[in-house]
């Protein structure tokens, strides 16, 4: 049996002690903020993001440089035989079309899973990954396991602000006035590769609402009688944060809730204060 490396990126939430302790390896993804270079988890703490953020520093994301990348990989492959990478979705990030490219060059040995996934939802794939690996499954078969149910996931996320989807375009000046104003809640979704609106609500009790009954509709509609699971993720505060898991757990008895803070990638384009659900399937060894 080959010995596999389980690989991902920060957009998982996973940070770099957590890798260590459960084995696997995560690739930080650079940011800039007033044009100087920082690493996610590695030069620049969640607590450092949002304290930018809140000074309105011009915050952008960007990708691993493709040495970065291979460099990992080369010295990941003195040690193992084969690499699953699970980047962040093609459609949130260019990063993983570059990745496929590079992977190319290593003859089958590096194997990119593009499977749509983000944050709590990619994490979810990390820790398949894992136990497919430990299971005796190649890389290969790992990709194709993960790849053929790429579209078994839903995240809804709601934010607390809509400054910052108005300064990425995503909603028009106008729109973002009236809807402080009126205290309007956009619900976003992501199903497969894009961020989407979902649902605009008056308040935080309407879009937690809004986000619990698109859930549920999820698993007794779309993905009823498959193996589900449900994470949640936040950059609210902490103690915002329990009251959301408790609630969920509350009304989605019986599931395990993984929670995690979202990652940075998302945070500066969605702010501080925000809220998300998500699902996926539970791959079976």
């Amino acid at each position: 049996m080959g010995k596999i490396a389980i690989m991902t990126d920060s957009n998982s939430g996973i940070l770099q002690a957590e890798a260590q302790e459960m084995g696997i390896y995560v690739l930080p993804m650079p940011f800039f903020i007033d044009g100087e270079q920082f690493l996610e988890d590695i030069t620049l703490t969640q607590e450092e993001f949002y304290k930018r953020l809140e000074e309105d520093c011009d915050i952008s994301t960007s990708q691993p440089a493709p040495g970065e990348v291979t460099e990992l990989w080369d010295k990941l492959l003195e040690e193992y035989d084969e690499i699953v990478y699970i980047p962040m979705s093609s459609g949130l990030s260019s990063s993983c079309a570059t990745a496929m490219m590079l992977s190319e060059d290593y003859d089958g040995r590096v194997q990119v899973v593009n499977n749509q996934r983000i944050s709590v939802t990619q994490r979810h794939s990390v820790m398949d990954a894992m136990k497919l690996a430990d299971a005796g499954k190649t890389a290969k078969e790992i990709h194709d396991i993960l790849m053929r149910d790429k579209l078994e996931s839903s995240i809804y996320i709601t934010v607390d602000t809509l400054k910052y989807l108005k300064k990425g375009g995503r909603v028009t000046p106008a729109a973002a006035a009236i809807g402080t104003v009126l205290n309007l809640k956009p619900v976003l979704q992501i199903q497969g590769e894009k961020l989407d609106a979902f649902a605009k609500v008056r308040g935080w009790k309407q879009a937690k609402k809004t986000m619990i009954d698109a859930m549920r509709k999820d698993l007794t509609e779309r993905f009823a009688g498959k193996k589900m699971r449900l994470a949640m993720a936040y950059t609210c505060s902490k103690e915002e944060a329990k009251e959301w898991k408790q609630e969920l757990m509350e009304n989605f008895p019986g599931y395990e809730i993984i929670d995690n803070p979202l990652s940075l990638s998302i945070a500066c384009h969605i702010g501080a204060g925000s809220m998300a659900v998500a699902c996926s399937i539970l791959e079976e060894v």
